[in-house]
């Protein structure tokens, strides 16, 4: 099926300082693939993964999503059974096995409704003010946001996000404009490496107070995305780098920074 990358992005001008320079702190890896695919990040990786993933633009979803009003997938079919057709005098309008709504969007499946989904609860670690607590905040802050766009419930995902998080506004604002005009389900992204765990650089080069530097390696599925009458089904893994800064602010790890990019060739 034609489906675009989720990590295909438009630029966006948003210019980071730079944060992640030391060496990458890895775990064990279990194929080798992946170790090939992720070294590049692991040794050296610094404020160019910021600097480009902001511009490859926020999470890997909503960018392509505008490219694909001409040309969506012929061979794109629903994964869900359809449910019964009703008599000829009743019947509602259908395209591609789903129900036409009023408002011209095609009827999301129930089964996959956004309240099917449940809403991430923040690890006891991620209370904690250490780097394993940042550790654990950034994966919790990666379900949020798979969670915003499987529902287009951003609360949760905002506020864990700095205000003035250029990443958080572009990743609210795309959700928001995908759910004007359709849905999405079965988004996932699952963590594999932490490639980096260590005290942020602030812009002098100075350690930042209570800031922490933490870039994982994530496998990412795009899911089921509606937009109008379109259903475009994306089921092929891949492989993004997530870099992220956290600063603990009032008993609490907030992102103040993040960037996303995709390292599969």
């Amino acid at each position: 099926m034609k489906v675009p990358p989720l990590s295909e992005r438009p630029d966006t001008e948003e210019c980071e300082q730079d944060f992640l320079t030391q060496p990458a702190r890895r775990k064990k890896r279990s194929l080798a693939a992946t170790r090939a695919a992720l070294r590049p990040w692991a040794i050296g990786i610094g404020l160019t993964v910021l600097v480009a993933v902001a511009a490859v633009g926020a999470y890997t979803l909503g960018a392509s999503i505008s490219s694909w009003n001409d040309r969506p997938s012929t061979a794109a079919t629903p994964t869900v059974h359809p449910a019964p057709m009703p008599s000829a005098s009743s019947e509602p309008p259908m395209s591609g096995g789903y129900v036409i709504g009023p408002d011209g969007v095609l009827v999301r499946p129930a089964e996959f409704a956004a309240d099917t989904y449940t809403k991430p609860e923040l690890p006891e670690e991620a209370k904690e003010n250490s780097e394993r607590g940042a550790e654990a905040a950034a994966e919790h802050y990666l379900a949020l946001m798979v969670y915003a766009w499987n529902t287009g419930d951003t609360g949760l995902f905002e506020e864990m996000s700095a205000s003035d998080s250029q990443f958080a506004r572009e990743v609210t604002q795309r959700i928001r404009s995908l759910y004007d005009e359709g849905w999405l389900y079965n988004d996932s992204s699952i963590v594999e490496h932490v490639l980096k765990l260590e005290p942020a650089e602030a812009s002098d080069g100075d350690g930042a107070d209570n800031a922490v530097a933490v870039v994982l390696a994530i496998n990412s599925v795009d899911g089921t995305i509606c937009q109008k009458k379109n259903i475009y089904v994306h089921e092929q893994q891949y492989h993004s780098i997530f870099a992220l800064v956290l600063t603990w602010d009032d008993g609490h790890w907030v992102v103040t920074r993040a960037g996303m990019e995709k390292t599969d060739d």
